[in-house]
């Protein structure tokens, strides 16, 4: 097992990240890798037809369980076409979304760690699916994704491969990306009544 650490001078806050913060937390998670244990989740509920409503609020983590300064709401549904009333994205959308934002956010975190200032990160995150498994129409489509593709532009005052090195090194280290290339299981528990 490696333990990560970094030792180089403190650096200052750069692109919106607290740097300083962000090297102890790596530095005091190597340290003590019992604090690296977290547990987030998702509640929903059921509102009408394809919507629901999805709160995102505590989480466990650090030795505790931790209340966001205000819970975050959404919510899903699937477009008119798909007989949704389109008041949100759809769960695959969502899905999209999670890769794009954690992505993104390990590029911003990694850049100023290793002091590139950023001037411009964009990305375009997209999915193919086939409806014909989801329907049931076609036992040999499957029901998610068959390709996802992420392309990204990214301005910074660095050369083009030290600033394509940050989209690898935010690849390398994202949760999103690790769970949808590598599979995590799964359980599903129901009380019926």
């Amino acid at each position: 097992m490696t333990t990560a650490t970094l030792d180089k001078p403190v650096k200052p806050p750069l692109n919106g990240v607290d740097t300083p913060n962000l090297i102890a937390t790596v530095n005091a998670v190597a340290a003590q890798p019992e604090l690296a244990q977290f547990r987030f989740r998702a509640r929903a509920r059921w509102v009408s037809g394809t919507q629901s409503s999805i709160t995102v609020d505590d989480f466990d983590g650090v030795g505790g369980t931790h209340k966001r300064a205000k819970p975050h709401t959404y919510h899903g549904d699937h477009p008119t076409v798909l007989l949704g009333e389109d008041v949100g994205p759809t769960p695959v959308e969502f899905l999209l979304q999670g890769l794009a934002a954690c992505l993104t956010a390990g590029i911003g975190n990694i850049a100023a760690v290793r002091g590139v200032e950023l001037y411009e990160v964009t990305s375009l995150v997209e999915g193919d699916i086939d409806l014909q498994g989801i329907l049931g129409v076609n036992d040999q489509v499957r029901n998610g994704y068959s390709a996802i593709r992420a392309s990204f532009r990214i301005r910074g005052n660095a050369p083009a491969e030290v600033l394509r090195g940050i989209v690898e090194q935010s690849k390398a280290r994202s949760a999103v990306f690790d769970v949808l290339t590598n599979g995590v299981p799964v359980a599903v528990s129901v009380d019926a009544g």
